[in-house]
């Protein structure tokens, strides 16, 4: 990758794997779950909709609003609730471990997922290993008792959300630019947890930090991090750009044991080693040292007949973002 590519992919990591550490420090200020994911999705979506207005990126969304929403409902905001409701229990450094086996329960789903892809036996084995490493963090290294399991139990199912939005992405929402999508996605959120933001609202003047927090949460960890990443896609292709989904995790670990002293055990150490083992082996069905297998290019139609009807290229740079790399939102 070019310097500039590289850049990018370290500020990225290190703002999605910052997000936890927001979320903890404005849950410590005493601020609820929803006015938390109210907002961040209200503070990106005022970064990237200018921005996708100026790039064209929200042409032909009216046309489908209801998709849209929908997608919000299943991606963003069940998602966002449950990882920052969980987030109560667990720490913020245990939450972006959690977080990264969304590529696990992806893969779980193309079973049942109408036209989702399945992969072969070392996904398979990847699933095993990356779900005893799930295991074995909330059986072993979750102090607090049965609300903490609670509480790494609903960031886990949050996953499932994650893997549904990309395989309703891919199949409802074919050819919409990520940038507007993300953009309205984030402002369809935003006014679905306004009601309950409002019961929410802090009966006390934030601090200094749980407002840097939120402020930061919004526009680094929702809305820059988004703009980094597809300029990734763009510029280096999706499988680069979804490696960030392996190297976030390890930010999050980093800022919550140097920055809010959590713990971090072996047991720890352990659960993360494979949970983004069995991750990258449930999602790219290869070791990691053995090079993807190239894929074939398809004949172009003759000329003259164009591309078949609802066939019609992703346009360059906004190709539908791989799920694991969509979890670290």
């Amino acid at each position: 990758m070019s310097r500039r590519s590289w850049v990018m992919f370290g500020l990225l990591s290190a703002f999605w794997g910052a997000s936890y550490l927001f979320i903890k420090v404005a849950l410590e200020d005493g601020v609820a779950p929803a006015f938390i994911v109210f907002a961040r999705c209200a503070l990106a979506a005022l970064v990237l909709l200018p921005l996708a207005a100026q790039i064209g990126a929200l042409e032909g969304l009216r046309d489908r609003l209801g998709s849209l929403v929908a997608l919000a409902l299943v991606q963003v905001t069940l998602p966002f609730m449950l990882i920052t409701a969980g987030e109560q229990e667990i720490s913020s450094s245990l939450t972006g471990i959690l977080v990264a086996s969304a590529p696990i329960f992806t893969f779980l789903l193309a079973f049942v997922l109408p036209g989702a892809e399945r992969a072969g036996r070392l996904s398979l084995l990847g699933v095993a290993i990356g779900i005893g490493g799930v295991a074995l963090l909330l059986g072993v290294d979750t102090p607090g008792g049965t609300s903490a399991v609670v509480g790494g139990l609903l960031v886990v199912l949050a996953t499932f959300g994650y893997g549904v939005g990309a395989w309703f992405l891919k199949r409802r929402l074919p050819g919409v630019q990520p940038v507007g999508a993300v953009g309205a996605t984030s402002a369809a959120t935003a006014v679905m947890v306004l009601p309950l933001a409002a019961f929410g609202v802090p009966d006390h003047a934030p601090g200094i930090d749980a407002l840097g927090s939120l402020v930061a949460l919004g526009v680094m960890g929702t809305g820059l991090a988004f703009v980094f990443f597809y300029s990734l896609v763009a510029s280096e292709g999706p499988a680069k750009a979804s490696l960030v989904a392996y190297v976030a995790p390890g930010f999050s670990v980093l800022y919550g044991v140097t920055l809010l002293e959590e713990r971090f055990t072996a047991t720890t150490a352990a659960g993360l080693v494979l949970i983004l083992g069995g991750s990258w082996l449930a999602a790219e069905g290869r070791l990691p040292w053995r090079r993807r297998a190239p894929v074939p290019a398809e004949p172009l139609p003759p000329a003259g007949t164009g591309a078949p009807a609802g066939c019609e290229p992703t346009p360059a740079g906004h190709e539908p973002a791989p799920a694991e790399a969509r979890a670290r939102a």
